[in-house]
């Protein structure tokens, strides 16, 4: 059955059956996702996290389809009905909802009419018109199940009883739910209506149809939440006469006999009494769930490259948390991330205290020597933002400011790990340190946060919260884990989210670094309570240490690399400590690019038709490259040497920093100031199925619509942008009574 697996997973992700062979050995023996995806290659054939991880929720799924597969062929055998055919649709199988439509008429059901007409003995007239063959009278054979102590008085009660029986045996045959589910997927049509005459954003939805087929998951999650909070009533138009005429086709044997038209009226009754009210709820669950995982992959993928955000190192920021009646807390950071001051002004209604306020904005500035004010995108942003704006016009020194993302910022407020970091600080000042330390360190601040309060998705509470949780897990933990994690600066919330290290491991770590000072070996790590072996290996090539015993340990090289590494300067002349030679430095990466081939930082894999890395040779005649004769000569493979290689070409560098910084801005743009055909540069705050949504510095951001995002077929805007992007866009057009602006990023 593991064989079967693999070829299913190989075939669907369009991979080697080797590489998943290996994976899967290596996700069996307790290796994280991360860890495989970077220190596997070789195994793995070079496979992304992304894919990894996949694989691993397609495993997970194969594995629990196999072992309800036995479970289900063992609970109809115990029955005495396991038929060989039966057990080859068992096992040709290949969904979870088929196994389930095949068991169906093998449960045990509630009471039903089916039931009681079995229980009154009256199964054997059942199997007796079903198979249309007895020429006596239906009358005639119907009189012999009279039975008045079971109530069966008439021979149309035994009739009626009989044929229930059949109609529910006709709603549970699988064939015909299979079929009547593929038909309905094709050619089916949903329809919404309006529930109530009023006003409301499902308003697009008061008189819709389409066609389910090419229904993109934006407008099922719409439709849905429509019908949930009873603004729409929603039905699937089926093809109802082509679904009767398929199951008369395979039940009724002989046309004009005395059954056909009981059974045509039994087969209509089945249908619209049994099949059709479960098949559209069935139709609409698989509508949703597929809906769901669009949209959960949608807001990871913007989760991942908002986490992803370049920090800005070294500057000091006033976090500005904007209100009206509240007022707007601020919060002072310095280059650290420490809380130098905080305070409440009033620039916005109801007070509009805007001297006072600026008399405060401006001696923090100056007290402190603030270089950027981060300003939160919430409730009073662009009145703060033009407040601001006015102030840093009076600045001595030049100050900037910026729009940052504030989306779960008052969830973290109010929780118990800020009431740990912050215990003196008033809750509702947190929100200001958070959209401070934001703009720091994205990633680092962003971890404290329930992932599926980021906000950078579309319908994210509408769908499966368990899955949507598990999902983000999976984002952090490989947006973490490209970075990696400073152990001598690091929260315990965002050591958790590194490979092979758990929430009581991360404590110890902290724990551990505050009774013994600084670590200076990665090796320390050993030390702290409950950390085996096995979490070291997991865990410490994603780990650094600045300023250590071995500079290698502030990269992304593993330890159990640490020789070949060494091996590898040894053979190039060098040593670990002239990577902190400026001039023995600049030659050695001379050195090391000559390895690479040209025109690539990093090697690709040579992969034989069986998937498996060949380090060597692919053909005798001709001469190894210079990367394949290191690799073989230090006894490791192609790329683990050119991961090794590039870390020691860039030692200790956050591979954040080469991503588009945070647009800086010193003056506001009024809507009034937007004009068609005008040119801007701008920052994506969100992606979705529809488009991309760009702040351009207005108070609403700006819709670039799927079609306008380039000069070619665009299939999912994420090929086009990514949450955090700057782009250059171009109004056409302005809808200026609800402030609404369309963008283009054609010809721009």
């Amino acid at each position: 059955m593991q064989k079967q697996i693999t070829q299913t997973i190989a075939n669907e992700l369009n991979i080697n059956e080797s590489q998943v062979k290996s994976t899967v050995a290596l996700i069996d023996d307790g290796n994280t996702i991360p860890f495989i995806a970077r220190y596997r290659k070789e195994a793995t054939g070079g496979l992304s996290d992304e894919t990894l991880r996949n694989l691993y929720d397609r495993l997970t799924y194969l594995r629990n389809l196999e072992e309800r597969k036995a479970e289900v062929s063992r609970l109809i055998e115990e029955q005495g009905k396991l038929t060989e055919e039966l057990q080859k649709a068992i096992e040709n199988a290949i969904t979870l909802a088929e196994i389930e439509d095949i068991y169906r008429p093998y449960k045990q059901k509630k009471r039903t009419r089916a039931t009681i007409a079995k229980e009154k003995g009256l199964e054997p007239l059942a199997t007796i018109i079903y198979e249309q063959t007895e020429t006596t009278p239906l009358n005639k054979i119907a009189e012999q199940f009279l039975n008045p102590e079971k109530e069966v008085n008439t021979v149309e009660e035994a009739i009626a009883g009989a044929l229930d029986i059949i109609a529910e045996n006709i709603s549970d045959e699988a064939r015909f739910r299979k079929n009547i589910k593929s038909m309905c997927f094709r050619e089916a049509v949903i329809w919404a209506k309006a529930a109530k005459e009023e006003k409301s954003v499902y308003e697009m939805y008061y008189d819709y149809s389409e066609a389910i087929l090419r229904m993109p998951s934006h407008r099922i999650l719409a439709i849905n939440r429509g019908e949930k909070e009873e603004f729409l009533k929603v039905k699937l138009e089926k093809p109802e006469e082509k679904i009767i005429e398929m199951i008369e086709n395979y039940i009724i044997k002989k046309d004009n006999n005395q059954f056909t038209n009981i059974l045509k009226d039994t087969i209509l009754d089945s249908y619209k009494r049994l099949i059709e009210p479960s098949i559209e709820r069935e139709i609409r669950a698989d509508l949703t769930e597929k809906a769901e995982e669009k949209a959960i992959k949608v807001f990871g993928q913007n989760a991942k490259q908002l986490l992803l955000q370049p920090p800005m190192k070294n500057v000091r920021v006033i976090g500005f948390d904007p209100a009206y009646r509240t007022g707007c807390k601020i919060a002072v950071i310095d280059e650290t991330g420490k809380v130098l001051d905080t305070n409440t002004i009033y620039p916005t209604e109801p007070q509009n205290d805007v001297i006072g306020a600026k008399k405060t904005l401006l001696g923090l500035i100056n007290k402190h020597k603030v270089n950027i004010i981060a300003i939160g995108n919430g409730t009073a942003s662009r009145e703060s933002e033009q407040f601001v704006s006015e102030v840093l016009k009076e600045c001595k020194e030049k100050v900037y400011y910026a729009i940052v993302s504030e989306a779960g910022a008052s969830v973290y407020s109010a929780s118990k790990l800020a009431t740990e970091e912050y215990p003196d600080i008033n809750v509702s000042i947190r929100g200001a340190i958070s959209i401070a330390r934001r703009l720091q360190d994205p990633l680092a601040e962003l971890v404290k946060i329930d992932p599926k309060a980021i906000g950078v998705g579309q319908y994210q509470h509408d769908v499966n919260q368990k899955t949507l949780s598990e999902s983000l897990t999976g984002v952090v933990e490989d947006a973490v884990n490209s970075v990696g994690v400073d152990v001598n600066t690091a929260t315990p919330s965002l050591l958790t989210y590194v490979a092979g290290i758990n929430s009581g491991i991360a404590k110890n770590i902290v724990m551990y670094r505050d009774e013994n000072g600084k670590f200076t070996e990665r090796k320390q790590l050993l030390k702290v309570a409950k950390l085996g072996k096995s979490a070291f290996e997991q865990c410490a090539g994603f780990t650094r240490i600045f300023g250590g015993k071995n500079l290698l340990e502030m990269t992304a090289v593993h330890p159990e690399s640490y020789k070949a590494t060494e091996q590898l300067l040894s053979k190039l002349g060098y040593t670990v400590k002239d990577l902190e030679d400026k001039e023995k430095f600049e030659q050695l990466k001379g050195s090391l690019k000559n390895l690479l081939p040209v025109g690539a930082s990093i090697a690709r894999p040579n992969v034989t038709n069986s998937g498996v890395t060949n380090s060597g040779m692919t053909n005798p005649d001709e001469q190894c490259s210079p990367l394949q004769e290191t690799a073989e000569e230090l006894g490791i493979g192609e790329m683990t040497l050119s991961d090794i290689i590039n870390e020691l070409l860039k030692p200790g560098r956050d591979p954040r920093e080469s991503s588009p910084k945070p647009i800086l801005r010193a003056d506001i743009l009024k809507f009034e100031d937007l004009r068609e055909g005008m040119v801007l540069n701008g920052t994506v705050r969100n992606v979705i199925d529809f488009g991309a949504f760009v702040d351009i510095g207005v108070k609403n951001d700006g819709l670039v619509h799927i079609s306008e995002l380039a000069d070619k077929y665009v299939k999912s805007p994420s090929e086009i942008v990514s949450v955090g992007d700057v782009v250059k866009v171009k109004v056409i057009g302005l809808d200026m009574d609800r402030h609404k602006v369309k963008l283009s990023m054609k010809n721009v």
